[in-house]
Formats: C-alpha cells, sequence, structure tokens
C-alpha cells in the first residue's frame, strides 16, 4: 500500500506538468486566485455597509446587526490564526521537491486555511444578509479551495479544515 503523501506528490507533480504545457491555465489559476480573494473581501465590505446603510435611521438596531457580523468573524479569524500557528504545518512545498503554481514564499502555518476560513464565513455572512448572495459566495469558496489545492499552496486537509472552521463560526452568527 502506498504512502497517501507520496500518492499526493505523484498527483500534484502529474498535474503540474500537465499545467505547465497550457500556459494560459496557469495565468487563469493564478488570476483566478487573486480574484475570489479581493471579490470576498469586497463583498465582505458592502455587505457591511449596506446592513449599516439599511438602518442607518435607527443608529442602534444598525449597531446591533452589524456587531455580530464583525465581531463573530473578526473573533473567528483570530483565533483561526492562533491555532493555524501553534499547529504550524507544512505547505506542500514545504515537504515536497515541488514547484507551486501559486507563488507563495511563506513555510509553514497551512492547517487550517485562512482563505478557506475567510471565505466561507464571508459566504455566511452573506447568507445571513442576502441568501442568494450567500449560495454565489459559497460557490466561490469552492472554486477558491480547488484553486488553492492545484496551485500547491494547501494540502486539500488545510482547505476541509478552513471551510469547516469557517462553518462553525458562521453558524453561530445564526445564535445571535
Amino acid at each position: 500500500m502506498m504512502d497517501s503523501k507520496f500518492n499526493y506528490y505523484q498527483f500534484y507533480t502529474a498535474l503540474s506538468n500537465w499545467l505547465s504545457r497550457y500556459p494560459r491555465l496557469i495565468t487563469i489559476l493564478r488570476w483566478t486566485n487573486r480574484a475570489v480573494v479581493v471579490t470576498m473581501y469586497v463583498a465582505y465590505l458592502l455587505i457591511l455597509a449596506g446592513v449599516c446603510w439599511r438602518y442607518r435611521a435607527v443608529p442602534l438596531v444598525g449597531l446591533r446587526t452589524v456587531a455580530p457580523l464583525v465581531l463573530i468573524p473578526g473573533l473567528g479569524f483570530f483565533l483561526v490564526s492562533f491555532f493555524r500557528h501553534r499547529l504550524n504545518a507544512p505547505r506542500p512545498y514545504d515537504e515536497w521537491a515541488i514547484d507551486p503554481l501559486i507563488s507563495r514564499e511563506k513555510h509553514g502555518d497551512s492547517l487550517p486555511s485562512r482563505h478557506a476560513f475567510s471565505a466561507t464565513v464571508i459566504s455566511l455572512v452573506a447568507w445571513r444578509v442576502a441568501w442568494p448572495l450567500g449560495v454565489v459566495l459559497l460557490v466561490l469558496t469552492v472554486i477558491l479551495g480547488l484553486v488553492r489545492i492545484i496551485g500547491g499552496v494547501h494540502y486539500p486537509r488545510d482547505i476541509i479544515a478552513g471551510v469547516l472552521c469557517g462553518v462553525i463560526c458562521g453558524a453561530c452568527l445564526w445564535l445571535c
């Protein structure tokens, strides 16, 4: 029986060799990574601005509405960052002689993925405010996770852990 990491190495090498034959796909992969990250953060800021605008005539209600949308994700981000730093899990390119398709100079701090966490929790904030937007952002979250794995900066477990942490944090939005 083969070691699962050996299988990952073979998978990634085969995938990156195939993609290297199509430089435009690598460009699209990198652009998608950047575009989804920017889209998520812009969407989050616009959601918060929209909630503030909606309740501008009743500031106290607006504050009570927007506070959990800021504090819960913020606390979750802090906790994920703390545990990720404590775990200091290696990235694929730290453990294997691979050339990631998405450039990244940072080493370690791979598990859980903060990109996956942030995208998930932002999607659930959007779902809380306007569910159709939340669905669109969740689709982008899946795309981002796949791009980060294909790009060689995260193992699948990092993305799954980030999404699960984001779901737990996002679920707290319905408790407030």
